[in-house]
């Protein structure tokens, strides 16, 4: 069981930068799959990054090259770095986790979400 809370969220404009965090507990965090999704009004929950346990990571065409994901292990946290950012990226953006090798681009495969942080961009 892991328990997300996620922070970092707001109202920023066009170009800007947000970085999200997402806190986890428990000790066996460097074991888990870490992704983050978002979610815009009337749309779809979709995938934006994924950390593999310690490795690889994944992004989505619409973020590659403006956001990157990152984990600090020791803090039990994960990152997500939004450059560039543009009003398309507007939505709630939720962090999730998956045991090792459970986790892909598919939010059906992360059982623990935490609840979200608004991310709003201003044209």
């Amino acid at each position: 069981q892991v328990q997300l809370v996620e922070s970092g969220g707001g109202l920023v404009q066009a170009g800007g930068s947000l970085r999200l965090s997402c806190a986890a507990s428990g000790r066996t965090f460097s074991s888990y799959d870490m992704g983050w999704f978002r979610q815009a009004p009337g749309k779809e929950r979709e995938f934006v990054a994924r950390n593999r346990a310690g490795s690889t990571t994944y992004y989505a065409d619409s973020v590659k090259g403006r956001f990157a994901i990152s984990r600090d292990n020791a803090k039990n946290t994960v990152y997500l770095q939004m450059n560039s950012l543009k009003p398309d990226d507007t939505a709630v953006y939720y962090c999730a986790a998956a045991a090792i090798n459970y986790g892909s681009t598919d939010y059906r495969t992360y059982p623990y979400w935490g609840q979200g942080t608004q991310v709003t961009v201003s044209s």
